[in-house]
């Protein structure tokens, strides 16, 4: 793997650092999406990476969970090959989408429960309500356009 490449998948690694995500599971997603061919073995992954085979183990498991990642095998090998899903972002966001209900009936739970009638007080359980009605109304739209987008 060349510097620049090395640079990418580090800066990978600390974007999904970030999110509270382990490293290790950014660098290989990097890995990954800048790989020609677009599949690797969880050898080259730890090659590249020099990192341990345990640990590409656990990331590569744990992005297969996240729909991300995707374990291939090819007729007549022992080897597992993984490369980027799919449809792996369009999959992600459309859980994301079903996820805003969540929030959205924590913040009407929280102001149910709330003592106060006091506009203070109620102020960020409001806004958290009303910001979750707005993006479960608009995100089925954006996620439609996509498709039609990505169709064409």
């Amino acid at each position: 793997m060349e510097e620049e490449q090395r640079g990418y998948v580090e800066e990978f690694g600390l974007l999904f650092g970030q999110f509270g995500l382990p490293r290790m599971f950014g660098r290989v997603l990097g890995a990954l999406m800048i790989s020609a061919p677009p599949e690797r073995t969880a050898e080259e992954l730890a090659e590249d990476l020099g990192a341990s085979r345990g640990s590409i183990s656990q990331a590569t498991r744990s992005l297969i969970q996240m729909s991300l990642v995707q374990r291939r095998s090819r007729p007549g090998e022992r080897k597992d090959y993984f490369r980027i899903k799919p449809g792996a972002w369009h999959e992600i966001m459309r859980r994301e989408a079903e996820s805003l209900r969540h929030f959205r009936e924590m913040a009407e739970r929280g102001l149910k429960l709330m003592n106060s009638g006091d506009p203070e007080s109620r102020r960020s359980l409001e806004e958290m309500r009303d910001f979750y009605i707005y993006w479960e109304r608009e995100m089925p739209a954006v996620l439609e356009r996509w498709e039609r987008e990505e169709a064409k």
